[in-house]
């Protein structure tokens, strides 16, 4: 126990709270700039068993802030979920660490919430949000939401039948916004929601339920601002997500983000969820500040950067040109639309 010593200290965990963590799992979806620093904090901490899940492998552009990969994972573009589990494993040999190559739909949702004690939000979309949180009710299993961009973050803790939910919050999924590749993003933003979520997390995994923040945070640590909103009188009687009449319309696939290959044109054709009417102007400004070409009319808007040609259309649907890899496609068309 002299690993945990400084934790087992703290009175609020203690050495049977430590012996509560040894026995937990926990499901963290995303291991970019949120999940890198989550999975890190909570495997020191010494929780049982970490399931980890990325789509994604390891580019220059995360080094930044990423903090779990190094120069050589980028030169080999090494997937994240291996790099990430084989720093892990350094760190803390005696926990069980599974990682997962794949694009999360609801398919592999049901699969991966087997046995796990809490879900952890890392992951860059609402699209896969939107399954965890439905996914969450389904299952009864709590999860914690968190999010930022340039020097905004915010994170809320969702329990099944007790707190809001996601559903409740957004009633639909959002369009559109900015993300860290076209608002960028600092280091200490992404640190404060982890600082939240995982704070939560132990006193979750430790049975310390009365201790949980009621609130949603939402913080500028460049502006200096620092908010809590109480969203207990959002929670939605009538929710199709998390109500007494819950049809978990997320996990359906008329909710979920559609994607064919274009047959002889190496190109793949991405189609969001529900009805869309995208900003083009507001987007064609976001992307100009990227570099790359952009072109618009009333209609659409193409925007070419390097090998990558995307055509968006104002309905939300895309064209991702230069590749048959509908993962790529969809990584591309998350970091550039939201």
């Amino acid at each position: 126990m002299d690993r945990y010593s400084r934790q087992t200290l703290f009175p609020q965990i203690g050495e049977a709270g430590q012996k509560q963590l040894a026995k937990k799992h926990v499901l963290i979806i995303g291991v970019g700039t949120l999940g890198t620093q989550s999975s890190e904090v909570l495997a020191r901490a010494g929780v049982g068993k970490l399931t980890i899940v990325d789509r994604d492998y390891v580019e220059w552009s995360n080094l930044q802030r990423q903090q779990l990969y190094t120069e050589q994972d980028a030169i080999k573009q090494i997937p994240k979920a291996i790099a990430a589990k084989e720093k892990l494993r350094e760190i803390n040999s005696e926990i069980e660490i599974e990682a997962h190559i794949m694009d999360v739909t609801p398919v592999e949702l049901e699969q991966l919430v087997s046995d796990v004690d809490l879900i952890l939000d890392a992951t860059d979309n609402f699209d896969i949000r939107m399954m965890m949180n439905d996914i969450s009710q389904k299952h009864q299993i709590p999860w914690i939401y968190g999010s930022c961009v340039g020097s905004y973050g915010i994170s809320f803790t969702i329990f099944p039948k007790e707190t809001p939910c996601l559903h409740c919050l957004l009633e639909t999924i959002p369009i559109g916004g900015p993300t860290c590749d076209t608002a960028g993003i600092i280091h200490p933003a992404a640190s404060q929601v982890v600082v939240y979520q995982t704070a939560e997390a132990l006193k979750i995994l430790t049975n310390n339920d009365q201790a949980l923040r009621k609130k949603l945070v939402s913080f500028d640590v460049w502006e200096n601002r620092n908010v809590q909103v109480d969203v207990a009188p959002l929670k939605n009687s009538n929710c199709l997500s998390c109500g007494p009449n819950a049809t978990y319309p997320f996990l359906s696939y008329e909710q979920q983000t559609k994607t064919a290959v274009l047959c002889g044109r190496n190109a793949v054709q991405i189609k969001p969820p529900g009805k869309q009417k995208r900003d083009l102007s507001k987007i064609a400004e976001q992307l100009k500040q990227l570099g790359g070409e952009v072109k618009s009319n009333h209609f659409l808007l193409s925007f070419t950067i390097g090998e990558e040609r995307i055509v968006l259309f104002q309905d939300g649907r895309a064209l991702i040109h230069g590749t048959n890899n509908i993962e790529k496609a969809k990584t591309l068309y998350y970091r550039y639309f939201g």
